[in-house]
């Protein structure tokens, strides 16, 4: 099993205790999961140049989040094309130490 945080182990606990209830209507369910249907539907491949120092920076942020890197860029990608993709103010970036190397 894949790592949980906290919020998701009170989660589980509760879900395995049989104290979570659904709240959405069948209809809602129904509307859910076409909607989840129609989202997940990969029918197109596109390929695209990245550097390197780049692609092992999303593989190490994809091993982190524990999704493959494919997955990870995929949904990059639909998050920004549906306007949900937020920009997130840091102090100094975090990069893999293949950056470094790059620049010496």
């Amino acid at each position: 099993m894949s790592r949980i945080d906290a919020h998701e182990a009170e989660v589980l606990k509760a879900f395995e205790a049989g104290k979570l209830k659904s709240v959405a209507t069948k209809a809602e369910l129904e509307r859910l999961k076409a909607a989840a249907r129609a989202t997940s539907i990969k029918d197109r491949r596109v390929n695209i140049r990245l550097s390197s120092i780049d692609l092992t920076d999303i593989q190490a942020k994809a091993l982190e989040e524990g999704v493959p890197y494919q997955t990870l860029i995929a949904s990059v990608l639909h998050k920004y094309v549906t306007g949900r993709l937020a920009e997130k103010t840091r102090g100094v970036a975090r990069r893999s130490s293949a950056r470094g190397k790059a620049r010496r």
